[in-house]
């Protein structure tokens, strides 16, 4: 069986279709279903929602930031999950960026690797429901409450989304897992390699880190909306190099492309996002994928090869029957 896994995008005016894609991935053995925040709406409510209509698939947050909520208001929400699921919560968790933090929540961006290396030690101290003294720096706690929510899980999984080198490595000593993202498809496996060596060297064993392949694999079996998927992947591909901050361009430079991130940044500026787009298109596939059924289990096969444990897919323009079809062969 592959390891498959979704991405929902939460909407209350859309309820009946996101419950009804989670019960079709349910059903045909997806491992996980993932929920992002950013600055829509909250994730904990549309997870809480996917665990009294799921029974098997997995739940996580791909992902929360560490800087809106405390800690302690992290583990109470994904104990919650964890509870209601009976167990089937993954922590997903990233830094976000200054744009984020500063421009919605209002708060300092400051101190990532730190923010993230407490916020972890913190869930798992709260998860253990026991009393605990944590010194800080910057949530010190003495004879810590213990927590009333009542998870299943011994302890919180966590995963983490990270770009920069030395947030990696610090994925691969303290998480459970990795979120990455805009890796092309001929550097996954030194990357994954790199990741799992810094596990390793920690002490850890490489083999129990999970991670999940960077880039979306979009089944889709007509033509125009094939057409249609390659334009959306350009144009996402453009925006984050051109205009989702400092820390997606430089992750274009670090993965080889730094050349093709600076023409695209300067078509956005010159001529708009159509454009920037268009340059993207030729490398869009190197990150992102979309083609038939067998193409795109080639393609999962081939991010297996290079070491990715789970595999984000998309379905577009299939019935329902038929989608549940696709996703059962994905599945295998």
């Amino acid at each position: 069986m592959r390891r498959i896994c979704i991405a929902l995008a939460w909407d209350p005016t859309r309820i009946d279709e996101f419950l009804g894609l989670a019960r079709a991935a349910d059903e045909a053995g997806v491992e996980a279903l993932w929920v992002s925040e950013g600055f829509g709406h909250d994730a904990f409510s549309g997870l809480a929602l996917l665990a009294r209509e799921t029974q098997r698939v997995k739940l996580g947050t791909s992902v929360v930031n560490v800087y809106s909520r405390t800690p302690g208001a992290l583990a109470q929400h994904f104990a919650t999950i964890d509870e209601l699921s009976g167990g089937r919560v993954i922590v997903g968790l990233g830094a976000s960026g200054p744009g984020m933090i500063e421009r919605f929540y209002g708060l300092p961006f400051e101190a990532p690797k730190a923010r993230i290396r407490e916020t972890i030690a913190l869930l798992r101290a709260y998860w253990s429901k026991e009393r605990f003294d944590h010194p800080g720096p910057r949530f010190p706690v003495r004879r810590a409450l213990v927590m009333g929510a009542r998870p299943v899980q011994p302890s919180p999984p966590i995963y983490l989304a990270t770009l920069h080198p030395g947030m990696v490595r610090l994925t691969a000593e303290e998480a459970d897992g990795w979120l990455p993202s805009w890796i092309p498809r001929d550097r996954l496996a030194a990357e994954i390699a790199a990741a799992r060596g810094w596990a390793a060297a920690a002490g850890r064993d490489p083999a129990a880190f999970t991670v999940r392949a960077p880039g979306m694999v979009t089944v889709v079996e007509d033509a125009e909306r094939l057409a249609r998927s390659r334009a959306q992947s350009a144009a996402g591909l453009a925006f984050s190099a051109a205009r989702n901050g400092p820390l997606y361009a430089r992750q274009f430079v670090r993965q080889g492309f730094g050349k093709e991130a600076a023409a695209i940044q300067q078509a956005w500026r010159d001529e708009g996002p159509a454009a920037a787009a268009q340059l993207a298109a030729p490398i869009a596939p190197e990150f992102l994928y979309s083609g038939s059924l067998d193409d795109c289990l080639a393609r999962i096969e081939a991010q297996a090869a290079a070491g990715a444990d789970l595999h984000e897919v998309r379905v577009e323009g299939a019935t329902p029957e038929r989608r549940s079809e696709i996703l059962r062969a994905l599945v295998g």
